[in-house]
């Protein structure tokens, strides 16, 4: 395919889209007459599109004549949420993993569970093969040990008495004092071959724009490698810091 051709657009699907961007700009509303002449469009045309969104329910049209967004619209945007963060942080993962030749994971403390958002692998950096739930292996993952480590003293506790330390290696932590000691607030977490003999993980926090933590990024690689990844943390703290960025603007 030639890559210098433009695509073909269709007019009609560009023109109502359009209307969407101009009613969403008028919080109470705004009339045909008005929004054709916005778009640029003619009166008939307008008429047809809007129609067609009313009967689909993206858009609503009100006693007085107004145009607002329909609740349809409202749902696109629930679900796809997900999808528009996922937009803003793949690459970032993607660059770090091409940077440090290493998997790249985002995952959150929600809902007192350890949950991976995202994951940047490829056939050269493979991902670890997930075995245990990292929400049931927090304590061997380096994304987990850099969860754990932010919160309070009373919400560790509770967590982890809910979260038997389980062996899954022979590197694994099971004594709850070396694990706490092994947590840090704001500094490198690692694994080294405590979730999967052959693997090694770095992870640091990721904050939002108040300072608050809202997730951990991590890198897995071969054991051999982690060395290097953990002497130099500064790749993988600012690409937390533009995740940060990029989940706080969600």
């Amino acid at each position: 395919m030639d890559e210098t051709r433009r695509p073909t657009l269709i007019a009609s699907v560009q023109r109502a889209l359009h209307l969407l961007d101009r009613i969403s700009r008028h919080p109470s509303g705004a009339p045909a007459k008005q929004l054709a002449r916005e778009t640029m469009l003619p009166l008939a045309t307008a008429y047809h599109l809007l129609r067609t969104l009313a009967h689909e329910g993206y858009i609503v049209k009100l006693p007085d004549g107004a145009w607002v967004m329909g609740e349809r619209v409202g749902e696109l945007h629930g679900r796809g949420r997900g999808q528009v963060v996922l937009g803003r942080i793949r690459p970032i993962l993607d660059a770090l993993r091409k940077s440090l030749n290493a998997a790249a994971y985002l995952a959150v403390h929600e809902d007192d569970r350890i949950r991976l958002i995202d994951i940047a692998d490829s056939p050269r950096t493979p991902r670890v093969e997930q075995w245990v739930e990292f929400d049931e292996a927090a304590h061997a993952t380096a994304i987990g040990k850099c969860l754990l480590g932010q919160l309070d003293a009373a919400s560790r506790r509770d967590y982890l008495a809910r979260h038997p330390l389980v062996s899954l290696t022979r590197n694994t932590i099971t004594e709850r004092t070396r694990l706490e000691h092994a947590l840090t607030v704001d500094g490198l977490s690692v694994d080294r071959e405590e979730y999967a003999l052959g693997t090694g993980c770095a992870a640091v926090p990721v904050s939002d724009a108040q300072g608050e933590v809202v997730g951990a990024l991590a890198v897995s690689c071969r054991p051999q490698r982690l060395g290097r990844v953990a002497a130099d943390p500064a790749p993988l703290r600012s690409a937390a810091a533009q995740v940060g960025r990029a989940l706080t603007l969600a």
